[in-house]
Protein backbone atom coordinates (compact mmCIF):
# COMPACT_ATOMS: atom_id res chain seq x y z
CA UNK A 1 0.00 0.00 0.00
CA UNK A 2 2.81 2.34 0.92
CA UNK A 3 4.60 1.53 -2.34
CA UNK A 4 1.47 2.32 -4.35
CA UNK A 5 1.14 5.72 -2.64
CA UNK A 6 4.78 6.54 -3.43
CA UNK A 7 4.27 5.66 -7.12
CA UNK A 8 1.17 7.87 -7.28
CA UNK A 9 3.02 10.73 -5.58
CA UNK A 10 5.91 10.47 -8.05
CA UNK A 11 3.47 10.54 -10.96
CA UNK A 12 1.82 13.64 -9.56
CA UNK A 13 5.18 15.35 -9.09
CA UNK A 14 6.26 14.43 -12.62
CA UNK A 15 2.99 15.79 -13.99
CA UNK A 16 3.39 18.91 -11.88
CA UNK A 17 6.93 19.43 -13.24
CA UNK A 18 5.70 19.11 -16.81
CA UNK A 19 2.96 21.65 -16.12
CA UNK A 20 5.50 24.09 -14.69
CA UNK A 21 7.73 23.63 -17.72
CA UNK A 22 4.82 24.26 -20.11
CA UNK A 23 3.76 27.37 -18.17
CA UNK A 24 7.34 28.63 -18.19
CA UNK A 25 7.68 28.08 -21.95
CA UNK A 26 4.37 29.86 -22.58
CA UNK A 27 5.53 32.72 -20.38
CA UNK A 28 8.77 33.06 -22.36
CA UNK A 29 6.93 33.03 -25.68
CA UNK A 30 4.32 35.57 -24.57
CA UNK A 31 6.98 37.86 -23.12
CA UNK A 32 9.16 37.71 -26.20
CA UNK A 33 9.49 41.24 -27.49
CA UNK A 34 8.06 41.97 -30.93
CA UNK A 35 10.70 43.02 -33.41
CA UNK A 36 9.48 45.95 -35.49
CA UNK A 37 10.88 45.90 -39.04
CA UNK A 38 12.95 48.87 -40.18
CA UNK A 39 10.72 51.23 -42.17
CA UNK A 40 12.98 51.23 -45.23
CA UNK A 41 12.91 47.41 -45.44
CA UNK A 42 9.12 47.21 -45.54
CA UNK A 43 7.39 47.52 -48.89
CA UNK A 44 4.92 50.43 -48.62
CA UNK A 45 1.31 49.79 -49.64
CA UNK A 46 0.31 50.82 -53.15
CA UNK A 47 -0.30 54.54 -53.63
CA UNK A 48 -4.05 55.23 -53.89
CA UNK A 49 -5.53 56.91 -56.94
CA UNK A 50 -8.20 59.31 -55.73
CA UNK A 51 -9.85 59.46 -59.12
CA UNK A 52 -11.18 56.00 -58.18
CA UNK A 53 -14.30 56.11 -56.03
CA UNK A 54 -13.10 53.09 -54.04
CA UNK A 55 -10.35 55.18 -52.44
CA UNK A 56 -12.97 57.34 -50.72
CA UNK A 57 -14.67 56.11 -47.57
CA UNK A 58 -17.38 58.73 -47.92
CA UNK A 59 -18.55 60.98 -50.74
CA UNK A 60 -21.78 63.01 -50.64
CA UNK A 61 -23.63 60.41 -52.73
CA UNK A 62 -22.26 57.35 -50.92
CA UNK A 63 -23.45 57.79 -47.33
CA UNK A 64 -24.12 54.43 -45.62
CA UNK A 65 -27.60 53.93 -44.19
CA UNK A 66 -26.50 54.13 -40.54
CA UNK A 67 -25.02 57.57 -41.24
CA UNK A 68 -28.13 58.93 -42.93
CA UNK A 69 -30.13 58.68 -39.70
CA UNK A 70 -28.27 61.73 -38.39
CA UNK A 71 -28.84 63.80 -41.51
CA UNK A 72 -31.74 66.23 -41.33
CA UNK A 73 -30.47 68.87 -43.74
CA UNK A 74 -29.95 67.61 -47.29
CA UNK A 75 -31.13 70.36 -49.66
CA UNK A 76 -29.35 73.51 -48.54
CA UNK A 77 -25.80 72.36 -47.85
CA UNK A 78 -23.54 75.07 -49.25
CA UNK A 79 -20.38 73.94 -47.46
CA UNK A 80 -18.04 70.95 -47.80
CA UNK A 81 -16.59 69.03 -44.85
CA UNK A 82 -13.21 67.36 -45.39
CA UNK A 83 -12.69 64.89 -42.54
CA UNK A 84 -9.42 63.10 -41.68
CA UNK A 85 -9.88 60.13 -39.36
CA UNK A 86 -7.67 59.15 -36.38
CA UNK A 87 -5.32 56.20 -35.90
CA UNK A 88 -7.33 52.99 -36.07
CA UNK A 89 -4.47 50.49 -36.41
CA UNK A 90 -3.37 50.07 -32.79
CA UNK A 91 -2.66 46.32 -32.62
CA UNK A 92 0.79 45.48 -31.23
CA UNK A 93 1.02 42.34 -33.35
CA UNK A 94 0.44 44.27 -36.58
CA UNK A 95 3.97 44.97 -37.81
CA UNK A 96 2.94 47.20 -40.70
CA UNK A 97 4.04 50.81 -40.54
CA UNK A 98 1.22 51.86 -42.88
CA UNK A 99 -2.14 50.31 -43.74
CA UNK A 100 -3.18 49.87 -47.39
CA UNK A 101 -6.40 51.61 -48.37
CA UNK A 102 -7.72 48.20 -49.46
CA UNK A 103 -7.60 46.75 -45.93
CA UNK A 104 -11.22 45.70 -45.35
CA UNK A 105 -10.85 45.42 -41.56
CA UNK A 106 -9.45 48.93 -41.14
CA UNK A 107 -11.90 50.39 -43.66
CA UNK A 108 -14.82 48.97 -41.70
CA UNK A 109 -13.47 50.81 -38.65
CA UNK A 110 -13.22 54.02 -40.65
CA UNK A 111 -16.88 53.95 -41.64
CA UNK A 112 -18.53 52.41 -38.58
CA UNK A 113 -16.38 53.98 -35.86
CA UNK A 114 -14.58 57.12 -36.98
CA UNK A 115 -17.13 58.42 -39.47
CA UNK A 116 -20.18 57.29 -37.51
CA UNK A 117 -19.12 58.75 -34.14
CA UNK A 118 -17.08 61.74 -35.28
CA UNK A 119 -17.68 62.96 -38.83
CA UNK A 120 -21.43 62.50 -38.35
CA UNK A 121 -21.45 65.62 -36.17
CA UNK A 122 -20.84 67.69 -39.33
CA UNK A 123 -23.45 66.05 -41.58
CA UNK A 124 -25.94 68.91 -41.33
CA UNK A 125 -23.32 71.58 -41.91
CA UNK A 126 -21.87 70.40 -45.20
CA UNK A 127 -21.32 67.67 -47.74
CA UNK A 128 -18.96 65.08 -46.32
CA UNK A 129 -15.72 63.95 -47.97
CA UNK A 130 -13.61 61.26 -46.29
CA UNK A 131 -10.63 59.76 -48.15
CA UNK A 132 -9.05 56.49 -47.16
CA UNK A 133 -5.35 57.01 -46.56
CA UNK A 134 -2.41 54.79 -45.68
CA UNK A 135 -2.69 55.57 -41.98
CA UNK A 136 0.43 55.15 -39.86
CA UNK A 137 0.42 52.61 -37.03
CA UNK A 138 -0.03 54.04 -33.53
CA UNK A 139 3.59 53.16 -32.69
CA UNK A 140 4.70 55.83 -35.18
CA UNK A 141 4.38 58.47 -32.47
CA UNK A 142 6.39 56.54 -29.88
CA UNK A 143 8.98 55.47 -32.47
CA UNK A 144 8.95 58.78 -34.31
CA UNK A 145 12.72 58.89 -34.80
CA UNK A 146 13.04 55.25 -35.85
CA UNK A 147 10.48 54.95 -38.62
CA UNK A 148 7.47 56.84 -37.27
CA UNK A 149 8.31 60.07 -39.05
CA UNK A 150 8.50 58.32 -42.40
CA UNK A 151 5.25 56.45 -41.77
CA UNK A 152 3.41 59.65 -40.86
CA UNK A 153 4.86 61.45 -43.87
CA UNK A 154 3.64 58.65 -46.12
CA UNK A 155 0.18 58.92 -44.59
CA UNK A 156 0.13 62.68 -45.10
CA UNK A 157 1.16 62.32 -48.73
CA UNK A 158 -2.16 60.51 -49.27
CA UNK A 159 -4.17 63.14 -47.40
CA UNK A 160 -2.53 65.86 -49.49
CA UNK A 161 -3.13 64.00 -52.73
CA UNK A 162 -6.78 63.31 -51.86
CA UNK A 163 -7.34 66.96 -50.94
CA UNK A 164 -5.89 68.11 -54.26
CA UNK A 165 -8.24 65.73 -56.05
CA UNK A 166 -11.12 67.04 -53.95
CA UNK A 167 -10.29 70.63 -54.92
CA UNK A 168 -9.99 69.77 -58.61
CA UNK A 169 -13.06 67.53 -58.95
CA UNK A 170 -15.55 68.39 -56.22
CA UNK A 171 -15.08 71.74 -54.50
CA UNK A 172 -16.05 74.28 -57.20
CA UNK A 173 -15.23 77.22 -54.92
CA UNK A 174 -17.44 76.13 -52.01
CA UNK A 175 -16.56 77.01 -48.39
CA UNK A 176 -14.76 74.28 -46.42
CA UNK A 177 -14.77 72.87 -42.91
CA UNK A 178 -11.68 70.86 -41.99
CA UNK A 179 -12.44 68.25 -39.32
CA UNK A 180 -10.04 65.73 -37.82
CA UNK A 181 -8.94 63.83 -34.74
CA UNK A 182 -5.66 62.47 -33.36
CA UNK A 183 -3.46 61.30 -36.27
CA UNK A 184 -5.97 63.02 -38.51
CA UNK A 185 -5.15 66.27 -36.75
CA UNK A 186 -1.42 65.70 -37.27
CA UNK A 187 -2.17 65.66 -40.99
CA UNK A 188 -4.77 68.43 -40.82
CA UNK A 189 -2.22 70.85 -39.32
CA UNK A 190 0.13 70.25 -42.27
CA UNK A 191 -2.76 70.51 -44.71
CA UNK A 192 -3.89 73.83 -43.26
CA UNK A 193 -0.36 75.23 -43.44
CA UNK A 194 0.20 74.07 -47.01
CA UNK A 195 -3.16 74.99 -48.55
CA UNK A 196 -4.83 77.64 -46.36
CA UNK A 197 -2.43 79.58 -44.12
CA UNK A 198 -1.98 82.93 -45.84
CA UNK A 199 -3.10 81.39 -49.17
CA UNK A 200 -6.12 82.36 -51.33
CA UNK A 201 -7.96 79.23 -50.15
CA UNK A 202 -8.05 80.61 -46.60
CA UNK A 203 -10.97 82.79 -47.69
CA UNK A 204 -13.00 79.57 -48.13
CA UNK A 205 -12.18 78.24 -44.65
CA UNK A 206 -15.28 78.24 -42.45
CA UNK A 207 -13.49 76.61 -39.50
CA UNK A 208 -11.06 73.86 -38.58
CA UNK A 209 -12.09 71.47 -35.79
CA UNK A 210 -8.80 69.75 -34.96
CA UNK A 211 -8.82 68.07 -31.51
CA UNK A 212 -6.80 65.08 -30.30
CA UNK A 213 -3.31 66.56 -30.70
CA UNK A 214 -1.75 69.49 -28.86
CA UNK A 215 -1.87 72.60 -31.06
CA UNK A 216 0.06 75.77 -30.21
CA UNK A 217 -1.81 79.10 -30.31
CA UNK A 218 0.67 80.42 -32.85
CA UNK A 219 0.81 77.18 -34.86
CA UNK A 220 -0.30 79.07 -37.95
CA UNK A 221 0.78 82.44 -39.26
CA UNK A 222 -2.61 83.65 -40.45
CA UNK A 223 -5.19 81.16 -39.13
CA UNK A 224 -6.38 82.33 -35.71
CA UNK A 225 -7.42 80.37 -32.66
CA UNK A 226 -11.18 80.99 -32.34
CA UNK A 227 -12.56 82.18 -28.99
CA UNK A 228 -16.21 82.87 -29.80
CA UNK A 229 -18.95 80.51 -31.04
CA UNK A 230 -19.63 82.53 -34.21
CA UNK A 231 -16.03 83.24 -35.20
CA UNK A 232 -14.98 81.83 -38.57
CA UNK A 233 -11.80 81.29 -40.55
CA UNK A 234 -9.87 79.90 -37.57
CA UNK A 235 -9.40 76.70 -35.58
CA UNK A 236 -10.46 75.06 -32.33
CA UNK A 237 -8.73 72.19 -30.52
CA UNK A 238 -8.79 70.29 -27.22
CA UNK A 239 -7.62 67.07 -25.51
CA UNK A 240 -9.94 65.49 -22.95
CA UNK A 241 -9.06 63.96 -19.58
CA UNK A 242 -10.72 63.22 -16.25
CA UNK A 243 -10.93 66.16 -13.88
CA UNK A 244 -7.78 66.64 -11.77
CA UNK A 245 -5.77 64.18 -13.88
CA UNK A 246 -2.54 65.15 -15.63
CA UNK A 247 -1.31 62.66 -18.26
CA UNK A 248 2.25 61.33 -18.07
CA UNK A 249 3.19 63.08 -21.31
CA UNK A 250 1.70 66.38 -20.16
CA UNK A 251 4.95 68.36 -20.25
CA UNK A 252 5.96 66.98 -23.64
CA UNK A 253 2.62 67.11 -25.44
CA UNK A 254 0.34 69.69 -23.88
CA UNK A 255 2.12 72.60 -22.22
CA UNK A 256 1.42 75.88 -24.03
CA UNK A 257 -1.20 74.31 -26.30
CA UNK A 258 -4.63 75.82 -26.81
CA UNK A 259 -7.76 74.45 -25.16
CA UNK A 260 -11.12 75.27 -26.65
CA UNK A 261 -14.28 75.01 -24.59
CA UNK A 262 -16.31 72.59 -26.77
CA UNK A 263 -19.55 73.40 -24.96
CA UNK A 264 -19.61 77.19 -24.74
CA UNK A 265 -16.98 77.86 -27.46
CA UNK A 266 -15.73 80.94 -25.63
CA UNK A 267 -13.01 81.85 -23.15
CA UNK A 268 -14.89 80.61 -20.09
CA UNK A 269 -12.76 78.22 -18.06
CA UNK A 270 -15.70 75.95 -17.26
CA UNK A 271 -19.26 75.13 -18.24
CA UNK A 272 -22.32 74.08 -16.32
CA UNK A 273 -23.78 70.60 -16.62
CA UNK A 274 -26.96 72.14 -18.02
CA UNK A 275 -24.97 73.70 -20.90
CA UNK A 276 -23.99 70.35 -22.37
CA UNK A 277 -26.10 69.53 -25.42
CA UNK A 278 -25.27 65.86 -25.77
CA UNK A 279 -22.76 63.12 -26.51
CA UNK A 280 -23.21 60.22 -28.87
CA UNK A 281 -22.60 56.97 -27.01
CA UNK A 282 -21.72 53.59 -28.54
CA UNK A 283 -25.36 52.48 -28.26
CA UNK A 284 -26.24 55.23 -30.77
CA UNK A 285 -28.14 57.22 -28.15
CA UNK A 286 -27.60 60.87 -27.29
CA UNK A 287 -27.19 61.84 -23.63
CA UNK A 288 -27.78 65.47 -22.76
CA UNK A 289 -26.54 67.49 -19.77
CA UNK A 290 -24.03 64.75 -19.14
CA UNK A 291 -20.65 66.47 -18.96
CA UNK A 292 -19.14 69.53 -17.35
CA UNK A 293 -15.83 70.85 -18.72
CA UNK A 294 -12.94 72.63 -17.02
CA UNK A 295 -10.35 74.34 -19.19
CA UNK A 296 -6.84 73.89 -17.82
CA UNK A 297 -3.50 74.88 -19.28
CA UNK A 298 -3.00 72.62 -22.26
CA UNK A 299 -5.79 70.08 -21.52
CA UNK A 300 -9.55 69.83 -21.06
CA UNK A 301 -10.90 68.24 -17.88
CA UNK A 302 -14.38 66.74 -17.71
CA UNK A 303 -16.58 65.58 -14.87
CA UNK A 304 -17.66 61.96 -14.63
CA UNK A 305 -20.23 61.62 -17.44
CA UNK A 306 -23.87 61.38 -16.34
CA UNK A 307 -25.39 58.50 -18.29
CA UNK A 308 -26.73 55.00 -17.48
CA UNK A 309 -23.35 53.32 -17.97
CA UNK A 310 -21.25 55.67 -15.86
CA UNK A 311 -20.12 52.87 -13.52
CA UNK A 312 -18.05 51.48 -16.39
CA UNK A 313 -15.97 54.67 -16.61
CA UNK A 314 -15.37 55.32 -12.91
CA UNK A 315 -11.66 54.57 -13.26
CA UNK A 316 -11.23 56.10 -16.68
CA UNK A 317 -8.70 58.95 -16.79
CA UNK A 318 -8.08 59.54 -20.48
CA UNK A 319 -10.95 60.36 -22.83
CA UNK A 320 -8.93 60.71 -26.00
CA UNK A 321 -11.26 58.44 -27.98
CA UNK A 322 -14.23 60.57 -26.95
CA UNK A 323 -12.80 63.98 -27.87
CA UNK A 324 -15.54 64.44 -30.46
CA UNK A 325 -18.48 62.19 -29.60
CA UNK A 326 -18.50 63.41 -25.97
CA UNK A 327 -19.50 66.80 -27.43
CA UNK A 328 -21.26 65.50 -30.55
CA UNK A 329 -24.40 67.64 -30.33
CA UNK A 330 -22.42 70.68 -29.16
CA UNK A 331 -20.18 70.38 -32.22
CA UNK A 332 -23.11 69.75 -34.54
CA UNK A 333 -24.90 72.93 -33.45
CA UNK A 334 -21.73 75.01 -33.41
CA UNK A 335 -20.68 73.92 -36.90
CA UNK A 336 -24.07 75.00 -38.27
CA UNK A 337 -23.78 78.29 -36.37
CA UNK A 338 -20.35 78.99 -37.86
CA UNK A 339 -21.62 78.19 -41.36
CA UNK A 340 -24.41 80.75 -40.95
CA UNK A 341 -21.94 83.26 -39.55
CA UNK A 342 -19.55 82.65 -42.45
CA UNK A 343 -22.19 83.43 -45.08
CA UNK A 344 -23.45 86.50 -43.21
CA UNK A 345 -19.92 87.87 -42.95
CA UNK A 346 -19.08 87.15 -46.57
CA UNK A 347 -22.34 88.56 -47.91
CA UNK A 348 -21.61 91.78 -46.02
CA UNK A 349 -18.11 91.91 -47.48
CA UNK A 350 -19.50 91.31 -50.96
CA UNK A 351 -22.03 94.13 -50.54
CA UNK A 352 -19.27 96.49 -49.40
CA UNK A 353 -17.15 95.59 -52.46
CA UNK A 354 -20.09 96.26 -54.76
Amino acid sequence: MKLLQEIRLKRCLIGFDKTLILVFIFFLISCKSIIIPVFSTQQPPLTPNYDNLTTWAILPNTYPENLKQWQTNTDTLKVDVFYIYPTLNIEDKDLRWNVPVTDATQNEKVINKAVYFQASAFLNSGKLYVPYYRQAHLRSYKLYNTGGKEALNLAYSDVKKSFKTYLEKYNHGRPIIIASHSQGTTHAIKLLKEFFDGKPLQDQLVAAYIPGIGVKKNEFKHIDYMISPTQTGGFVSWNTFKKNYYPKAYEEWFTETVVSNPINWNEKSESQLSDHKGFLFTNSKLYTQAVQVFVKEGILWISLPHFPYRLFVLGKKEYHQGDINLFWEDIRENASLRVDSYFKTHSMLTEKKN
